[in-house]
C-alpha cells in the first residue's frame, strides 16, 4: 500500500509528530468510534515502522560500536 511507503520514508521525528497527532484527534470526545478506530489502526502501523528503524539504528550502532549497543547505554 502507499500509505506503508510513506510511513517508511517518514522520519523517526516526523512519525513522532504524526502520532501526536493522531491522539489529538483521538482525544476528541465527539469522534464517532469507527473513526477513532481508525486513526488507532493507523498508530499502531506508525509504532511498528518506528521500532522497525530503532532496530535498524540498533543494528548499525553494534556494528559501529563493534559490540552490544545495549550495553554502553
Amino acid at each position: 500500500s502507499g500509505r506503508k511507503a510513506v510511513e517508511k520514508e517518514m522520519t523517526i521525528d516526523e512519525r513522532l509528530e504524526a502520532l501526536e497527532e493522531l491522539l489529538e484527534k483521538m482525544e476528541d470526545e465527539d469522534l464517532p468510534l469507527e473513526e477513532s478506530l481508525k486513526l488507532f489502526e493507523q498508530g499502531v502501523k506508525i509504532v511498528r515502522t518506528t521500532q522497525e528503524a530503532l532496530s535498524g539504528i540498533e543494528e548499525k550502532l553494534k556494528v559501529l560500536t563493534g559490540g552490544d549497543a545495549e550495553d554502553d547505554v
